[in-house]
Formats: structure tokens, C-alpha cells, sequence
């Protein structure tokens, strides 16, 4: 679609913008687990599902919001998810009791689908090849730095005033994105019938399903944390991975199927989304524990932690721009191994964390972590978006965010059910929980690593496939 220049930036800040809310909110929430643990009185394995809720809820709703999109309107389907994400943080900022927050955060997360499985999309839809990569690294500067950011930005204001900022914050900075997003965006208003006939014809035996393979699978976790249910756990586990294999399989054979077929048969484009569900587990497993090891066991501030992990979001401002330029300019598939490289280094880093607050040996993992992250994301959601047509470009973009949410889900659900399987009887972590805390730790870091090589053995067979692909061609 032409457009001039000026409007397509202007629409690139207000997608990056409402991406960094979204992930800004969500990271924050990382920070404020012990805070609101301790207010809320509840555990420190149940402040986790206020996390993990708000994730599983995205990755079950990623793919029917992009199918939507590409059939109705992705910029309408955007502009409402930004609305919706705007009423569940105003729930979930003022909620009295845990259950609250808790449907707070599920209806928060319904605004985080509509806005990822459609952002990608919007943009492969105005930007040409030749500038995608570049655009596309925006999007992911935003996301990654209002992840990386949210610990900063969470420490502050649960100092200064409380962890309910967290969410009461997006309600007017919201409000102003949506603002500029209704000026700018193209509006196709569809008529009640077209509406009417997508519900009527979407795969709904499909999507109910993947939604009872996704909650098993997650909701494992909590029967995986107790000493004496581990097998029960592990049955579960085992019933949400078939029930969500069985969506795939049922999804390909219907009438109208949420994933476009060409799209499962595309090996380039699955095998990057794969990488990406792999290297976004890696780094959700950080983002989980660091504030338990910093805060908990440290017994440093939610605001001293947060500083130290603003690093992360520092090296993100300095390296993804430069990366999405390289993406365009050189190699995408070395930049990707590369990426990977510097991750799995970071891993080995965290599984050596010291039983004394240290900062050398706590900083320099946790910079690296972030390069390797900024390496990798550009090229690789460049590649992705490069294999597709821009026909099925909205359902594309929502499967490369199922994969990055999916990938965070299992990072945080399962680091924090690794950790607290190791600690029987630990409710809270503290400075007391001692060397036994520290084993469990580097033992989640260390399984981290392996899942890294994995990454990296992938993101090389992709590059020599690619190399013979061409060769064969020529």
C-alpha cells in the first residue's frame, strides 16, 4: 500500500509505542511479584500465575486476533485491543484481592493479543521488502526495551508510590496512543454481515482445543511444584501437549482454518519461529528469577534491582537499530548465529552467580544477555516476515507472536516450577534460603544453557540450508 513516508513513521511510532506499554506492563509485573506477594499475603510461586495468566491468555488468543485481522481489518482490530489492554490495567491497578488482579491481567492480555498478532502485520502491509527488516527492528526495539525497561520503570514506582502504578500508568498514556492511532491509522469500517460471517465460519472446535492444551500445559506447573504430585503434574503436561497438537491437526483440516496452510507447509518460516519460541524461553527465565536472587535473597530494593537490570534495556537502545541497519545491509542469518552465540555465554554467566552480591559477575551476564537478544530478534523477524506472502501476512505476524509469547510462557512458568521443585517446603524465597537457593538457581540456568545450544544448532542448519536452497537455484 503507498503512503507517503512522513505517515508511515508516524504509524511506526504510534505500533511501537502501544508495543512498549504492553510490554512494559508485563515486565514490570516481574519486578512487583515480591511486593505484591507480601501485601497480598500469598506465596511467592502464586504471585508467578500473575504473570503467567496474563501469557497464557495471550498465546491462546494470538492466532484467532491475526486471522481476524487479515480477514476484516488489522488496524481496527489494533486500535480495540489498545482499548481493551487500557480497561484491564485500570482493573488490575485498583483491584482489592488477588482474584481481581488476576482477571485484571486476563483481560489486560486479550488487549495484548488484538495489539501483537496485528503490529507485525501493519507493518509488513506499508513498508516495502526493502525496508522491513529496518521497520520491523523498531517494533522489536520497542518491545525489547519495554521489557528490558520494566524493572527500572517498575522499581521506581513501587518506591516512590506503589506497585499499582504499574498498571494505572497505561491508562492515560493509553488514551493518548489511541488518540494518535485513530488519526493515523486507515479505518475500513466492515459491514455487520462480513463480521457476522467471519464468527460464523471461524474454527471454533480448533480454537477450543489449542485454549485446553494451552491452560493444561501451563497449569502444570503448579501440580510440578509439589513434592508429592510430580506424576499428576506430568500427566497433565502430557494431556495439554496433545490436546495442543491435536488443534494444529484439526486446524489444517477445516473448512476455515485459523493458520493458513501455505504457512505450515513454509519450512523457512517455521523453522524461525521456532528459534524464536527458543531464544524468548531463554530470556524469560532471567526475567523471572533475577528479581528473586537480587531482591529476596540479595535483599537489595525493587529500585537498586530494577537500576541493574535497566542495563539491559541501555545495550537494547544501543545495538537493535544497528542490528535491523546490518539486517538490511548484510548477512541475516550469520547475525542470528552470532546472537545466539552471545546468549548462550550470558547463561553460563547467570548459573555462576555468587552466594554474595557481587556487581562484576551479576552486571556483565545480564549485558551480554541483551546483545545477544538485540543480534538476534532484527534479522530474525525479518527472515520470518521475508518467507511469507503479504496475503497471510497478519496470521504470520501472529504466529511469530505466539512463538515470542508462548516461548516467555514456558520460561517463566517452568524456570519458577524448576526453582521452587528444588526447594520443598520454600514458600518465599529469602537471604536465608541460602546455598539450596543457589543450586536450584544455577541448575534452572544451566538447563537454560543447553536450550540455547539447541537455538544455535537450528539457526545453523537454517543457514546451511539457505546456502544450498541458493546454490541448488543457481
Amino acid at each position: 500500500m503507498t503512503m507517503p513516508r512522513a505517515q508511515r513513521i508516524k504509524i511506526l511510532i504510534v505500533l511501537g509505542m502501544m508495543s512498549l506499554l504492553t510490554a512494559l506492563s508485563g515486565s514490570s509485573t516481574n519486578l512487583a511479584m515480591p511486593k505484591i506477594s507480601a501485601d497480598l499475603m500469598i506465596s511467592s510461586s502464586a504471585a508467578t500465575w500473575i504473570v503467567s495468566i496474563g501469557l497464557i491468555t495471550t498465546s491462546v488468543l494470538l492466532v484467532m486476533f491475526g486471522h481476524i485481522g487479515d480477514l476484516v481489518s488489522k488496524n481496527l482490530v489494533f486500535l480495540i485491543g489498545e482499548m481493551v489492554f487500557i480497561v484491564g490495567s485500570l482493573l488490575t491497578g485498583i483491584a482489592p484481592t488477588y482474584l481481581t488482579i488476576i482477571a485484571g491481567r486476563v483481560i489486560q492480555a486479550v488487549g495484548s493479543a488484538m495489539i501483537m498478532a496485528n503490529s507485525m502485520g501493519i507493518v509488513s502491509q506499508y513498508f516495502p521488502d526493502a525496508n522491513r527488516a529496518e521497520a520491523l527492528a523498531v517494533i522489536s526495539m520497542f518491545v525489547s526495551v519495554g521489557s528490558i525497561s520494566g524493572p527500572a520503570f517498575g522499581g521506581i514506582l513501587i518506591t516512590w508510590a506503589s506497585w499499582r502504578w504499574i498498571y494505572l500508568f497505561n491508562v492515560p498514556v493509553g488514551l493518548l496512543i489511541v488518540f494518535a492511532g485513530m488519526r493515523l491509522l486507515p479505518l475500513r469500517r466492515p459491514a455487520t454481515g462480513e463480521i457476522k460471517q467471519v464468527w460464523g465460519n471461524a474454527n471454533w472446535t480448533g480454537q477450543n482445543l489449542f485454549t485446553g492444551g494451552m491452560i493444561l500445559t501451563f497449569a502444570s506447573g503448579y501440580w510440578l511444584q509439589q513434592p508429592t504430585q510430580h506424576l499428576l503434574g506430568f500427566l497433565i503436561l502430557a494431556g495439554g501437549a496433545i490436546l495442543t497438537l491435536l488443534a494444529f491437526i484439526q486446524d489444517q483440516r477445516a473448512k476455515s482454518p485459523w493458520i493458513a496452510p501455505a504457512l505450515m507447509h513454509n519450512p523457512d518460516y517455521l523453522i524461525s519461529v521456532s528459534v524464536l519460541l527458543i531464544v524468548m524461553l531463554v530470556n524469560s527465565v532471567s526475567n523471572i528469577l533475577l528479581p528473586f536472587y537480587l531482591q529476596s535473597y540479595g535483599g537489595i530494593s525493587a529500585f537498586e534491582s530494577g537500576l541493574l537490570m535497566m542495563l539491559q534495556s541501555v545495550v537494547m537502545l544501543m545495538i537493535t537499530s544497528f542490528a535491523g541497519w546490518l539486517a538490511d545491509h548484510w548477512n541475516r542469518y550469520y547475525l542470528t548465529i552470532l546472537g545466539l552465540l552471545v546468549l548462550i555465554v550470558s547463561q553460563v554467566g547467570y548459573a555462576f552467580y555468587p552466594a554474595k552480591l557481587s556487581m562484576a559477575p551479576i552486571i556483565w551476564p545480564i549485558v551480554l544477555n541483551e546483545a545477544g537478544m538485540a543480534l538476534f530478534l532484527s534479522p530474525n523477524n525479518a527472515l520470518t516476515m521475508g518467507a511469507v506472502d503479504a496475503s497471510v501476512s497478519g496470521v504470520a505476524g501472529s504466529l511469530n507472536s505466539l512463538a515470542r509469547t508462548i516461548g516467555m510462557t514456558i520460561g517463566i512458568s517452568f524456570g519458577a516450577t524448576l526453582l521452587f521443585a528444588q526447594l520443598p517446603g520454600v514458600t518465599r524465597i529469602s537471604p536465608q534460603s541460602g546455598a539450596a537457593f543457589l543450586h536450584a538457581l544455577a541448575f534452572v540456568f544451566w538447563l537454560a544453557t543447553i536450550v540455547s545450544v539447541v537455538g544455535l544448532i537450528i539457526v545453523i542448519f537454517r543457514t546451511i540450508r539457505s546456502r544450498r536452497t541458493k546454490a541448488s537455484v543457481q
